[in-house]
């Protein structure tokens, strides 16, 4: 149960935004914190330099003086902060200085004052803020502080509010996590009190919305406890607009008649050849499609053989979903005559919307959506397939390779370039979708319905921007505790540091919050539209691990040397090769080879030896994972390495031994019909690169990790 909000705290937001406040005054901002049990040390403002001296003699030793304004963000910039005054004499003097400074730094600048403070003890500066995200919305932020927090920007991200488990793996994430243990002799910092105060700023900021940014820096960790030397909180009381979004039933019940229909309307049916109306028909009929079909056509008699209606409104049977391939003026009129039909899903094709800077009409198909009761699709999409009901709902070339991979993209060129690669690799898929504007549906609505697909075992998903990422991380942190989730977030590097009234807030302008969260929520992460595609076609091949011991067995040392860099890269673990193990190993190489890990065969050896080794590889309970470097030779040619190594994978299945096995192959062309011949048998295999294979079985391993499997 959560508990109550401390009383007091709301009288000090209303008198702030009764004053017009965009920033809270120290006093204000102390009291919140303390409220929320964050131990700040003790402090005064002063406006004059003989109330600075009074205050300073009353903590009764060293103080640090802090310039008060609105105005200016970064007291330090400013010349704003002066540390280490330990008699009258130096505060009278520091609290001129600093107002001197300030003055100059910003003429207009609205000073309130000279804060007077305790100096806290020495320890480890990190800082503890808050930001709300335009996409997640209330972040919580830990990371190294002090002045040089923007510079070295080692921070993570997590949605607040932030439970124990969450705050404790902040603290081991960032890079300099090890700093946390204490350096060079030094003690510890208490974890205990670091986490405690991310959990407490988590709460502040979800339980007082209009708490638009909070920094804590630096906060000093010591092995005693946890201290923050600065509080600056920053409101915005500007009412924000909350996303709609349905209860999950309903959402997987129009999904699924979305996605999986027995009648298909089409409004903007038509028979000339080369209109988006008449390849959408052909993509139905010529697909397989089982359904029902109703073309919509104001004056046709039939199209492509089918009786066409002038409305949907004519059609005497229940419709579950409408593709519209009619010009964006004339899609209002058609969606309202869907809603009075009853017909539960649209697939908007049409372009001419928010994408070319008409956000009105865009809005105004999104209110006749909710006012009507139909998920909307796009627009300015190709449509969707799904393969399992022989379903090309798109005006685009056509797929029908069946599979377990359910693919999504925001970009219509993204989408025929999975297509492309599909078709090209023969990856069987379930569904490839269109998201386009994102209207209604998006990413978080097919993650609810490829859930509870049982024809979908892998999800990837190409997105700019999330339209709901709070939503999208809450969903995804469920399903990929049984279903991989494979995220491009394009444009990760164009967002930069946005201007902010807090180091936290100028952090959170990078693609960190992104990577954070995703991997929070479990979701795999591809930084390329190859690595997404690589990935989605490798995972359904793979067992799922079962330990964190992954052996290399190459022909070729230089393979096998980079594929240990790539292990390393990619946070796999290279066994450490017990004595017994390496001399069974040895039995099978000639003595010019190397045991050990990785296992050098050399490039002279027979086909025997790859299957004795990989064989032996396979039986030991204590390797999980095996990676195979391939080296074309005379003696070994590339098909007979890929067909011993099918063989003897398969001899193990027969005894129910399942690990992963990837391969890189290096060599002539030939290599490239034996990788093909590996994949068709569920052996992710690789001609020409060492990382791909690695980086595949990476995936899996965080896939794995993160659903606590391994």
């Amino acid at each position: 149960m959560t508990s109550e909000p401390p009383a007091g705290i709301r009288q000090i937001l209303d008198d702030a935004r009764a004053s017009g406040r965009t920033l809270l005054d120290p006093a204000s901002a102390r009291a919140i914190c303390q409220a929320y049990g964050i131990a700040l040390p003790g402090d005064g403002l002063a406006t004059s330099a003989d109330e600075a001296a009074a205050l300073a003699a009353g903590f009764g030793g060293p103080v640090v003086l802090k310039i008060v304004s609105e105005d200016i963000a970064h007291k330090t910039d400013a010349g704003g902060v002066l540390a280490g005054l330990a008699d009258e004499a130096a505060v009278r003097a520091g609290y001129e200085t600093v107002l001197a400074n300030a003055k100059q730094y910003r003429p207009d600048a609205r000073i309130d004052g000279v804060l007077v403070q305790q100096m806290a003890p020495a320890g480890l500066e990190v800082i503890v803020g808050a930001v709300t995200d335009p996409s997640f919305g209330k972040i919580v932020a830990f990371g190294i502080g002090g002045v040089l927090v923007e510079v070295l920007s080692d921070v993570t991200f997590r949605l607040a509010p932030v439970s124990d488990a969450d705050a404790r793996s902040m603290l081991g994430s960032i890079k300099a996590a090890k700093l946390l243990d204490g350096v060079r002799g030094g003690a510890a910092v208490n974890r205990d009190a670091l986490a405690a105060v991310v959990r407490a700023v988590g709460r502040i900021v979800s339980d007082f919305p209009e708490i638009s940014e909070m920094d804590l820096n630096p906060v000093i960790a010591t092995a005693d406890g946890a201290i923050a030397v600065d509080a600056r909180i920053a409101v915005d009381f500007t009412p924000r607009a909350a996303h709609r979004r349905p209860p999950h039933d309903e959402i997987v019940t129009a999904m699924n008649r979305i996605m999986k229909p027995a009648a298909v309307a089409v409004i903007g049916a038509s028979a000339e050849a080369g209109k988006i109306g008449n390849s959408v028909m052909k993509n139905l009929v010529n697909g397989g499609y089982e359904g029902k079909i109703f073309p919509v056509h104001p004056k046709a008699e039939s199209i492509e053989g089918i009786r066409a209606y002038p409305s949907v409104k004519a059609i005497e049977d229940e419709i579950d979903m409408a593709v519209f391939a009619i010009p964006a003026a004339l899609v209002p009129g058609a969606l309202r005559e869907c809603g009075e039909k009853g017909i539960p899903g649209a697939v908007l094709i049409p372009s001419g919307f928010a994408e070319t800077g008409n956000v009105e009409a865009q809005e105004e198909i999104k209110r006749i959506g909710e006012e009507l009761g139909i998920r909307l699709m796009g627009p300015n999409i190709y449509g969707f397939y799904y393969t399992h009901s022989n379903l090309c709902a798109t005006f685009c070339t056509a797929y029908t390779v069946r599979g377990q991979v359910a693919l999504s993209s925001q970009s219509g060129g993204i989408g025929m370039a999975i297509v492309g690669f599909s078709r090209s690799a023969g990856m069987g898929v379930s569904a490839i979708v269109g998201l386009g504007n994102k209207s209604d549906i998006d990413e978080d609505d097919l993650l609810a319905f490829f859930e509870q697909d049982d024809n979908t075992q892998v999800i990837a998903q190409h997105f700019e921007d999330l339209k709901d990422g709070r939503a999208f991380a809450e969903v995804a942190r469920r399903v990929s505790r049984t279903k991989p989730i494979i995220a491009l977030k394009a444009g990760r590097t164009s967002a930069g540091a946005r201007a902010a009234s807090s180091h936290t807030g100028a952090l959170a302008g990078n693609d960190r919050v992104y990577d954070d969260i995703l991997k929070s929520a479990g979701v795999i992460r591809a930084y390329a539209l190859r690595d997404m595609l690589e990935y989605a076609r490798a995972l359904p091949a793979l067992p799922t691990p079962k330990g964190e011991n992954v052996v290399i067995i190459t022909g070729a040392g230089g393979s096998g040397v980079l594929l240990s860099d790539a292990c390393v890269d990619n946070g796999l673990t290279l066994m450490q090769m017990p004595p017994d193990l390496d001399a069974a190993f040895r039995q099978f190489i000639p003595p010019f080879g190397a045991a050990g890990n990785p296992v050098d065969i050399t490039g002279g050896e027979p086909p025997s030896t790859y299957r004795n080794t990989i064989q032996l590889a396979l039986e030991d309970d204590r390797i999980h994972s095996v990676i195979l470097g391939y080296w074309h030779t005379i003696i070994t040619p590339p098909m007979v390495f890929a067909e011993l190594v099918v063989s003897v994978v398969e001899e193990m299945k027969a005894r129910d031994i399942h690990k992963p096995v990837v391969a890189s192959l290096a060599g002539d062309s030939e290599v490239e019909e034996a990788a093909e011949f590996l994949y068709r048998h569920d052996i992710p295999a690789y001609p020409y690169t060492t990382e791909t294979p690695v980086q595949v079985l990476a995936a899996k391993y965080r896939w794995a990790r993160g659903a606590g499997l391994t």
